[in-house]
């Protein structure tokens, strides 16, 4: 009877274990939710102290966290280190900030994964979340005004990604620079296809 009792049990300690972030070298990923204000994110501190906490909570701690994110103070590509960057399973997306901005990095919607090691929906999933917030330039620079720099849930527009590379837009197989967004409103995000998410880089 005690063995017929511990078999479940172990296997939804194996379930428990498998939400997290299933590697401790974790320094790349998609942010599972939005903070709750749309494309008004605190600004980059904001948006970088986002990261921190949801990579800590999937159990990677010690690492300095970066949002992809264009400002008018800072360029995206600038602030997230030297590389290289792995996802939550393990597989390196990109060797340095060159690779990562050139069609030989590994982004797509198998390898963008949430802090979770989760992948988001993409095109013909229900809800399409696939654009990703950037604010830049297929080469990482700024795009327009971001939405005020991160702070605006109103009026305004980001650039977004596609982390599927795929879909509509005048680049849809770009992964940073897809389209601009509707709006900075969390509604006007998510009616393109999006989720107001966007890509944590850690810079050590």
């Amino acid at each position: 009877m005690t063995r017929i009792l511990m078999f479940p049990l172990v296997l939804l300690t194996g379930l428990g274990t498998a939400a997290t972030a299933q590697d401790a070298d974790m320094s790349f990923f998609i942010t599972s939710e939005n903070p709750g204000q749309g494309a008004d994110l605190g600004g980059l501190e904001g948006a970088d102290a986002h990261c921190t906490a949801l990579a800590e909570a999937a159990g990677v701690a010690g690492r300095t966290w970066a949002a992809y994110l264009s400002s008018s103070a800072e360029d995206a590509r600038d602030r997230i280190g030297t590389g290289p960057w792995v996802n939550a399973q393990g597989v390196t997306v990109a060797a340095d900030v060159a690779e990562l901005h050139s069609e030989a990095n590994d982004l797509g919607k198998e390898t963008s994964l949430s802090e979770t090691g989760a992948v988001i929906n993409g095109r013909g999933d229900e809800p399409n979340r696939h654009d990703i917030l950037t604010g830049s330039t297929a080469d990482g620079r700024l795009a327009g005004k971001a939405c005020s720099d991160w702070t605006s849930s109103g009026e305004g527009s980001a650039m977004v990604g596609h982390h599927d590379r795929i879909g509509g837009g005048d680049a849809p197989t770009s992964w940073n620079a897809a389209h601009a967004s509707r709006g900075c409103s969390l509604p006007d995000l998510q009616g393109t296809g999006g989720d107001g998410l966007f890509y944590c880089f850690a810079v050590n």
